[in-house]
């Protein structure tokens, strides 16, 4: 095998979807999507060894599969023994983690320039398209450490990606790391952040893990503080709560956030990622999309697939059935593109309702993350 001819079709074909993502072009149909996976599949199969392996295993290869269901799947666990990578050690230069307690060994997702350039086109233009930004001058507030004291954390790359696309003129990440490498807020730092939006009437920008957002609203509760941020202020969190914080449902959260930040529900937006994708799900917005008593209907953007996977049978359940959530995403060019989750989720048209982690499964996300 000629690697070196490999690598470059894999750079090819990230600079297609590159552009294919950037230009916002119609939606990517099924018979498009299809092609593009099993094109993608060839690709990985031949230039990711530990992938290759798995695929040979279950007899499902190039020459077998015919159509982007049928794409072997990795479960994110994988990601934590093998080094599930088309990328050659020596061109590696980041490598993201997985969220977890400390005792946990993290997944390990590595990049180079080219896919990092990917992840950045892709989880831009899906955030701007979800959080619904017309805004030139304005204040963002991260409730994360910064990237230097948090090198291996998606999430956070994410958030320094937006910072640059935004080009806000006042950004703060109000977090920091503990002796341990654990998260925790800087309350003082995202109180005088909040502060100056107001002074400025500056439309801001929150961005953080639920976990934080507690903690955050807890010690505005404690002090009885309330503010009403500008109009256009905006709200994304994710992740949750598990061993960093009080758990507290959803519509409660977001109560408490309209209460003590000023900002309405529609302007609260929720996301769904991990370090092993290159792509995120937003909450879906569009009262005509939501399902009745859904809260958390959840979509991934048109070059990627969620799938709910019974976990008894591996196949995908019935509409409004219950399973385990499996992703397949084309901007994961230099990794794996189909991950198979321990999140489980309803199956609801194309999208899904996301319920949580499965039984038994390690917890993990951002609520759990450490440098």
């Amino acid at each position: 095998m000629n690697k070196h001819r490999m690598n470059k079709k894999l750079s090819s074909f990230a600079a297609r979807l590159c552009e294919l993502i950037a230009n916002r072009r119609p939606a990517i149909r099924h018979r498009q999507f299809s092609e593009l996976a099993l094109e993608l599949f060839t690709l990985q199969f031949e230039n990711n060894p530990a992938y290759r392996k798995i695929c040979e295993a279950r007899g499902l290869t190039p020459g077998v599969v015919e159509h982007w269901t049928q794409i072997p799947a990795v479960p994110t666990s994988a990601f934590k023994e093998l080094e599930l990578s088309c990328i050659p050690p020596e061109e590696r230069t980041n490598v993201f983690h997985s969220s977890g307690t400390t005792e946990q060994k993290p997944s390990r997702h590595f990049h180079c320039a080219e896919s990092l350039e990917l992840y950045e086109v892709s989880l831009w233009t899906w955030f701007e398209t979800n959080c619904g930004l017309r805004i030139a001058d304005c204040g963002l507030t991260c409730l994360t450490p910064p990237p230097a004291q948090a090198p291996h954390s998606s999430l956070v790359r994410m958030f320094e990606t937006i910072r640059r696309q935004l080009g806000a003129p006042e950004s703060v990440f109000a977090g920091k790391t503990d002796a341990a490498g654990s998260w925790i807020l800087d309350f003082a730092a995202a109180r005088a952040a909040l502060n100056s939006a107001i002074d400025n009437r500056q439309p801001a920008i929150l961005l953080g893990t639920a976990f934080s957002f507690v903690h955050l609203l807890d010690y505005r509760v404690e002090l009885d503080l309330r503010v009403e941020l500008p109009a256009g202020s905006r709200i994304m969190e994710t992740g949750g709560y598990k061993n960093r914080s009080r758990s507290m449902p959803r519509p409660e959260l977001h109560a408490l956030i309209t209460d003590r930040l000023g900002v309405p529900a529609e302007n609260i937006i929720c996301e769904y990622g991990m370090s092993e994708l290159s792509s995120q799900a937003y909450e879906i917005k569009n009262s005509k999309l939501k399902i009745q008593n859904s809260e958390r209907q959840f979509r991934f953007p048109p070059w990627a697939r969620a799938q709910i996977i019974s976990p008894e049978i591996g196949r995908e359940v019935a509409e409004g059935e219950t399973g385990l959530i499996r992703v397949f995403d084309l901007a994961n060019v230099f990794s794996v593109a189909a991950i198979q989750t321990e999140d489980l989720g309803i199956r609801r048209g194309d999208g899904f309702e996301l319920i949580g982690r499965a039984q038994r499964a390690e917890p993990r996300g951002c609520s759990l993350m450490t440098a």
